[in-house]
């Protein structure tokens, strides 16, 4: 990791405003591929988990699992993306949801709200 690490946040602000600028369809329709965008990225990961794992003997191994965390990557940031499609206030919305969960599966955590 670099000392000049792009802010995860500010890269989502830009490539949700990038995303828009060059988007062909608006509104809801928009809006709704934006979020139909994750099947897709989900759909690469398991391409790359059967290509990793060798489980299409037609093919082979054809990814390894570096492929998998990267394509693990693009899920998250289209998620977060379409999640700031949603809100301007993505940020919030996802740290609240955040503490939720960890509150939900560790349970009260000492100095934490």
């Amino acid at each position: 990791m670099t000392d000049h690490a792009p802010d995860l946040w500010d890269s989502i602000d830009d490539l949700h405003a990038w995303l828009d600028t060059h988007r062909p369809v608006g509104g809801r329709e928009g809006l709704l591929l934006r979020i139909l965008k994750l099947s897709e990225e989900v759909g690469e990961v398991a391409q790359a988990v059967v290509g990793a794992t060798g489980q299409n003997p037609r093919k082979g191994t054809t990814h390894t699992w570096d492929d998998v965390q990267s394509e693990l990557c693009d899920v998250a940031v289209t998620a977060l993306v379409a999640l700031r499609t949603l809100t301007p206030d993505a940020r919030e919305a996802f740290t609240r949801h955040l503490e939720k969960v960890t509150q939900r599966s560790l349970g009260p955590r000492p100095g934490l709200g």
